[in-house]
């Protein structure tokens, strides 16, 4: 099933090759960034009738050694078909660019990219014909954002990441982190990063959460009827405190913080929006609803 998040986990290598350096680093490659990589055609079909379409397909012709393809597949469960489509994709790559491949595949949880890992086997008895081997970007090697720092350093990457680790459990965390990371950004480039991690992350739990993340950065895409034209054509500073207070109980919940009704009042009460922003990053990571104030006069 085609999703947005399926898309984007896929997309952002076409406009952003610099989302492979994982992959290049564990394989001893050249990184992108002394490559030539553009991106080729997906079709896989042959003459007859049957549609067969790689996610994305990227060229790479390194400063040294040969040139290789990369084939990406986004891969959001187990699916009994998807070994013997990828060997086929495989195959037919290499016959018709005459070209070696690797096959990349993206996943969002543990389990799909230990299945995803494979091999995958075309055997009769003990022989075997024919096995694939993906290389798989998932949770154990993407690396975790944790510093506003790498945002602003590789943002793509930075967006990736978010999206890998959107099942986890510290994934609001670390969308705070993000949106914190891209108010630094001009309000192109926040409009741009904001509008792949919005699309990407359409699909997954965390679609809401960052959602409500996307009024703190402060910028919007005209004409989109995204969350940052309602929040900065309409909003005024009393509706932003209330967006704000409502971001920060919900984090809360959330991350299942119980939240005693004297500290539901002072949150819900409170309009100065500079102390709101400081309560909310103290949100992502406070162990008891109390620690929002730590320091605050009573």
């Amino acid at each position: 099933m085609v999703t947005s998040t399926h898309e984007t986990s896929h997309r952002i290598f076409q406009d952003h090759p610099e989302v492979l350096t994982p992959a290049f680093e564990a394989l001893g490659l050249p990184p992108p960034a002394k490559a030539i990589i553009e991106a080729l055609t997906p079709d896989a079909t042959e003459i007859k009738p049957l549609e067969r379409r790689v996610d994305t397909v990227l060229k790479v012709e390194p400063s040294e050694g040969d040139g290789f393809l990369i084939a990406i597949e986004a891969q959001t469960a187990r699916s009994s078909a998807k070994g013997s489509s990828w060997s086929y994709y495989v195959a037919y790559l290499h016959a018709k660019f005459g070209l070696p491949v690797l096959l990349v595949a993206v996943c969002r949880d543990r389990s799909t990219a230990s299945w995803a890992a494979g091999p995958f086997e075309s055997r009769v008895g003990n022989w075997t014909t024919q096995a694939t081997r993906p290389f798989v970007l998932g949770p154990d090697n993407v690396p975790v954002i944790t510093d506003e720092s790498m945002i602003v350093r590789e943002p793509a990457l930075a967006t990736f990441s978010a999206i890998v680790h959107s099942d986890s459990e510290d994934a609001p965390a670390i969308l705070g982190m993000v949106a914190r990371g891209m108010r630094s950004f001009d309000k192109a480039t926040a409009k741009y990063w904001c509008e792949w991690l919005e699309v990407g992350l359409e699909d997954t739990p965390v679609q809401e959460t960052w959602r409500e993340l996307e009024k703190m950065v402060g910028t919007y895409f005209p004409g989109r009827g995204t969350l940052f034209e309602q929040t900065y054509l309409e909003g005024k500073a009393e509706g932003r405190a209330e967006d704000r207070t409502a971001l920060i109980l919900r984090v809360l919940e959330k991350r299942g913080i119980d939240i005693p009704e004297t500290a539901r009042e002072r949150i819900t009460s409170c309009t100065d929006l500079d102390t709101l922003t400081l309560w909310f990053d103290r949100s992502l990571t406070a162990g008891t609803a109390e620690d929002l104030f730590a320091d605050d006069p009573a």
